[in-house]
């Protein structure tokens, strides 16, 4: 059941028709987050930068993925107009401190990148330019990127691809400057107008992947491990196969044929007992097998949908919210395999477990607050009470 909740929001979202422009209407820019390009789980607000920012910065309202998948999506003042080309247009003016430069050399040293958000759509690029170069003498110059070219791609009254080039402008040099320094932050929109249907551009935007492509599918080596996981399959079953015929025929053997034979136990009758004999914790043994069907569960659920191709790549963090949706409703099948698997040991059974541990939970809660509040007379008075009704009932069953 909750599988199928999870497929019926995930069906939803990822038939959603987006959203769709008249002439000059204004298309949001949301700066997202910076991190170096080589661990991109390494994040930080774009606006932990000494960069332009608004007086106020106002943060838009993210789904359970999206956090999960550590995005800070916040309102920019980029004014991006649809179908409206911009030349070289002033954002704002920077005075950086000796600190801010400091900071933006160690993050062009290290990489950094940034992310925007454009319709949906995911815009990346680097802050700087590190020119490293020679060995006697060494050259080193780092350059920040203060104009940013921003490439859109429309079909109709809808976005169908987004992207930012840096290198229309000269960089502006970090080195041998002291604070204060002043930098112009400037930007320039141009738009192209592309045959390509909107439903087409999820395919577009995953093939131009900002980051490299180290997860690619290499058929060959899949192969190749198949076919060697199937040949030790075979080899196993064969070896299996010969040693149990071998000990089923001894076994097997009529009593008159089998007084000159060994009677001790061999092959797998050895480990007989140990195989068939009850664990020293059911409790820990109980609740490791429903968590793991839990996770099998989980896993299958997940594997499921992305095959039926249900995660939208413009619904940020939908694997991640369809993952805590699923952990928590598939907690069921492991309570249900741990009390089955604990009834089947012989302990308590699992309506009992279910049953008694509220119940007791409850009534032991409700006794220690009552036993709090009243005073020493009042439980002496109660005891001398339970005395006599067990004295007068014993008066009772001896008669």
């Amino acid at each position: 059941m909750s599988i199928f909740v999870c497929f019926v929001v995930l069906a939803f979202l990822s038939t959603s028709s987006g959203i769709k422009y008249k002439d000059n209407d204004k298309v949001i820019l949301y700066v997202n987050k910076v991190g170096p390009y080589f661990n991109p789980h390494e994040t930080y607000h774009y606006y932990q930068l000494p960069v332009c920012r608004p007086k106020k910065i106002e943060h838009k309202s993210l789904t359970l993925g999206e956090v999960l998948d550590g995005d800070r999506m916040a309102l920019s003042e980029y004014d991006i107009r649809f179908t409206r080309d911009s030349d070289k247009k002033e954002l704002c003016k920077v005075t950086f401190t000796e600190q801010d430069l400091q900071l933006l050399r160690d993050a062009i040293e290290d990489l950094y990148y940034f992310e925007f958000v454009i319709d949906e759509i995911p815009v990346r690029g680097f802050i700087g330019h590190l020119e490293e170069g020679g060995f006697l003498p060494h050259n080193h110059k780092v350059f920040l990127w203060a104009h940013l070219n921003f490439n859109i791609e429309y079909n109709g009254n809808q976005v169908i691809y987004a992207n930012v080039t840096t290198k229309e402008q000269a960089p502006v040099s970090l080195d041998g400057v002291t604070a204060p320094y002043e930098v112009v932050f400037t930007y320039s929109v141009k738009w192209m107008k592309t045959n390509m249907a909107y439903d087409d551009r999820a395919k577009r935007v995953r093939d131009n992947s900002f980051f490299p492509k180290t997860l690619e599918i290499h058929w060959l080596s899949i192969i190749n491990s198949m076919v060697l996981v199937f040949l030790l399959i075979g080899f196993v079953v064969i070896i299996l196969t010969r040693v149990l015929k071998s000990d089923f025929a001894r076994y097997n053997v009529d009593e008159e044929e089998s007084d000159d034979i060994d009677q001790e136990d061999n092959g797998w009758k050895i480990i007989h007992s140990d195989v068939f004999r009850f664990p020293s914790f059911k409790s820990l043994f109980t609740a490791i097998l429903g968590v793991g069907s839990q996770f099998l569960a989980l896993a299958t659920g997940i594997m499921v949908m992305a095959v039926l191709g249900m995660f939208n790549v413009h619904h940020h963090g939908s694997i991640n919210s369809a993952g805590v949706i699923l952990y928590a409703f598939t907690s069921g099948i492991a309570g249900y395999v741990a009390a089955n698997m604990y009834k089947v040991l012989g302990e308590i059974t699992g309506y009992g477990i279910s049953i008694s541990l509220p119940v007791y939970l409850l009534v032991s809660n409700h006794g220690s607050l009552q036993l709090h509040d009243y005073s020493n007379q009042e439980v002496d008075s109660i005891m001398i009470k339970e005395e006599y009704l067990e004295t007068k009932n014993e008066k009772l069953s001896f008669i």
